[in-house]
């Protein structure tokens, strides 16, 4: 992964105000992605304005992005550049599917439970 490109994605967050910008470095657990970053927005004007920041701050860098999911509404949207994937979320979606807890699940983890039931 580019340290360069986690910093333009971090910083076009800050630029638009996202709330909690989380790194997930998910290297150990998926061959797709690197690092997952989820922030949130208060509203989905918020969320589509973090997440076109992202997309302009990336390609102006030269990393275009893969692919855009969500903007239509914009209650989550999702944007693939390769090693990293941006997840900008209001947070009512977020604390839904709280993308941080199932990614820190490690294989390991799911046997432990299953022992102690």
């Amino acid at each position: 992964m580019s340290k360069n490109l986690i910093d333009i994605v971090m910083n076009a967050l800050e630029e638009v105000k996202g709330k909690d910008i989380t790194q997930l470095n998910v290297s150990d657990l998926t061959d797709v992605m690197d690092t997952i970053v989820v922030a949130s927005g208060n509203s989905n004007r918020q969320v589509k304005a973090l997440a076109n920041n992202v997309i302009e701050d990336c390609k102006k860098a030269g990393f275009q992005p893969i692919g855009v999911e969500g903007m239509d509404t914009g209650e989550w949207v999702l944007v693939d550049l390769g090693d990293i994937v941006v997840h900008m979320m209001q947070p009512t979606t977020r604390e839904f599917y709280d993308l941080e807890k199932l990614w820190s699940v490690r294989p390991g983890d799911l046997d432990a439970d299953v022992e102690e039931h």
